[in-house]
């Protein structure tokens, strides 16, 4: 094929004589023109260079994704290991677990729940020791899973010094090819408060005894701190959180007995609409709670609500004063706690009372009963915790307005001195 363009556009002699396959070209040279045929003839090579760079390539990105396709599913097989990537969490494996806990030991066990059991352990950091508490959960249980979940969402979203500290979550397969999910927590020296307000009988009548002697002071600090912990959770995260299972066993005390809320699995987040704040959309059916302390609305598949955790926190407050459980075998369908305390009011509290509170007044007076202060800061107290225990949820006090009030009774009882 001769040219028509470059240098054989501007030539003023061209030999062609004898090259009788030649076309194309100028006019003047009387060749036959060229045929598409011939020219794609010289095309397969070029199409065949193409072809093998676009396989080459695709070749290449089908091994890449093969290759983290494996890697992915490796990763999903290792054993269990910290399920987060935060720095400054704790980093610690299964078989760490294993050891800190002395396999997981009964004695070890330091409480049970309705998902799972809880251990004391002691893990190895170099020359030092750190004290942690493993809560392994019975993936057999129903809900354990979604316990798992929500707890590990919640505490990855909030940080409020009297809420307890998660430290990790382990997550997996353990020895024996079984799914393994735990979280670790900060150590809570003084254990519950419910250890305190009803130790067991050993502990009645053991070492432990002493325990029981909770001051009134110290009972309205503890009772602060949680007030102020649901006030957090309520009012100061971006999105609302519901505890939804508030009880003694649940609040927890360290070395300078500062409470600290503890379990989130069943907590629930709401969205903040704007006209009802303390509201939402989402059912309380599967809201399961504890008996006594769960809001009576729940049982009638109310929507979850900030005012369900009040109600909670009412009856824990009655039960700090008054030493009574809601699930005393005092109480039936006629006479709950509430009703018991709102019965004794005012005149009647005397009677009620925790009658280690009256001890304690007797010995730093001659009798509590002639002693104004402390049994005008009874009253309030006992008041705030039927207002908070109230049966219909917009009659109960908003928490917010509870921490205020139980300062206000704090600075009457002690003036500025704090906590005990």
């Amino acid at each position: 094929m001769v040219p028509v363009n470059g240098a054989f556009k501007n030539a003023s002699a061209i030999f062609i004589t004898g090259n009788e396959k030649l076309c194309g070209g100028t006019d003047e040279l009387h060749l036959p023109k060229c045929s598409l045929e011939e020219s794609k003839k010289r095309n397969p090579k070029t199409w065949k260079l193409v072809v093998s760079i676009v396989s080459a390539i695709l070749g290449v990105s089908l091994l890449a994704l093969l290759v983290f396709f494996c890697w992915s599913k490796k990763k999903a097989r290792n054993p269990p290991s910290s399920s987060s990537g935060d720095a400054s969490l704790l980093s610690v494996s299964y078989h760490n677990l294993l050891k800190a806990t002395d396999g997981l030991s009964e004695t070890r066990l330091i409480g049970v729940g309705a998902f799972g059991s809880v251990y004391k352990g002691i893990l190895d950091e170099g020359e030092d020791q750190k004290i942690i508490a493993v809560k392994v959960l019975n993936l057999l249980k129903r809900g354990a899973i979604k316990s798992f979940l929500a707890e590990c969402e919640v505490l990855k979203n909030i940080r409020h010094r009297n809420l307890v500290k998660v430290l990790t979550a382990v997550s997996g397969i353990d020895s024996s090819g079984n799914d393994f999910k735990a979280l670790v927590y900060e150590f809570m020296v003084n254990g519950s408060l419910e250890n305190w307000l009803h130790p067991t009988h050993l502990e009645e009548n053991g070492a432990h005894e002493t325990r029981r002697n909770l001051s009134l002071l110290r009972r309205l600090n503890i009772a602060i701190d949680t007030a102020w912990s649901l006030d957090y959770l309520h009012h100061q995260c971006e999105c609302p959180i519901v505890h939804c299972d508030l009880k003694p066993s649940n609040i927890l005390l360290d070395e300078e007995m500062v409470a600290h809320v503890s379990d989130f699995g069943l907590a629930r987040f709401i969205p903040r609409p704007v006209d009802e704040p303390h509201t939402n959309q989402s059912s309380s059916i599967g809201v399961r709670g504890s008996t006594g302390y769960v809001a009576p609305e729940y049982g009638l598949g109310s929507e979850v609500s900030t005012w369900g955790d009040v109600y909670s926190y009412g009856i824990v407050l009655l039960e700090m004063f008054t030493g009574k459980s809601p699930t005393n075998e005092m109480f039936s369908e006629n006479l709950n706690l509430h009703e018991y305390v709102e019965k004794a009011l005012p005149g009647g509290v005397e009677d009620i009372v925790d009658p280690i509170l009256l001890k304690e007044g007797q010995a730093v007076e001659q009798r509590v009963r002639n002693n104004t202060r402390v049994i005008e800061c009874l009253v309030s107290l006992l008041r705030v915790g039927v207002a908070c225990s109230d049966e219909q949820p917009k009659a109960r006090i908003d928490i917010c307005n509870v921490v205020a009030e139980l300062n206000s009774i704090r600075k009457k009882l002690v003036g500025r001195r704090g906590r005990a």
